[in-house]
């Protein structure tokens, strides 16, 4: 027997889709929904279905987009001859938040992770080496999660372009400003090592 009416029990089943969200989550959003009043319920359904309607993906750096392209991809001010290349649309709007990154983006749209059932094909790397194609990018960013399948496709990515001009960095992770030294993982402090710079 179900633990509250059909219909709550689906919207809470619906909710428990949505990535991150537990049963006792998807409970208090299910009742949140309930005290909505019927115009706010039909705005909700509504931004729901709009989002899937209207939003696409960018047919140059495969990042979210309204209508042809991106706004980065579309803004001629960018600096063409580097490509940032992050796992999801995400780490775009992280990237973009911090103001001084002034290139383009790729989002290959998840990590390698074989296990998964997540490989080189089902990710979006064809097309990032298409951009590359024309000469105009001189250097690959990879910006990946500082996790396995993160350092995984990092390395996948910058041996497919060992033989080519452009060149590929990836982005220095260590200790976080206000950290302390005897929390971090080994990782982390080889991470930090290998990332610094001269003051």
């Amino acid at each position: 027997m179900a633990e509250y009416i059909e219909p709550l029990e689906e919207l809470i089943s619906q909710f428990q889709h949505l990535s991150g969200i537990g049963r006792k989550t998807a409970v208090r959003l299910a009742f949140s929904v309930l005290d909505y009043t019927d115009e706010e319920a039909e705005d909700f359904a509504e931004a729901i279905i709009r989002a899937k309607r209207d939003i696409g993906t960018c047919p140059v750096c495969q990042n979210i987009s309204e209508g042809d392209l991106c706004p980065v991809c579309a803004d001629s001010t960018r600096d063409r001859s580097t490509i940032c290349v992050v796992e999801d649309c995400r780490a775009v709007m992280t990237m973009e938040r911090v103001r001084e990154y002034r290139g383009l983006y790729h989002v290959l749209h998840g990590a390698l992770s074989p296990m998964n059932g997540i490989t080189p094909e089902t990710l979006r790397i064809k097309e990032l080496l298409a951009r590359l194609e024309d000469g105009t990018v001189k250097e690959i960013i990879i910006a990946t999660n500082p996790t396995v399948e993160g350092e995984t496709t990092a390395m996948y990515i910058s041996k497919l372009l060992r033989n080519t001009d452009i060149k590929v960095s990836r982005l220095a992770y260590g200790i976080p400003v206000g950290g302390d030294l005897e929390y971090a993982d080994e990782v982390t402090l080889f991470r930090a090592l290998e990332g610094r710079r001269e003051l």
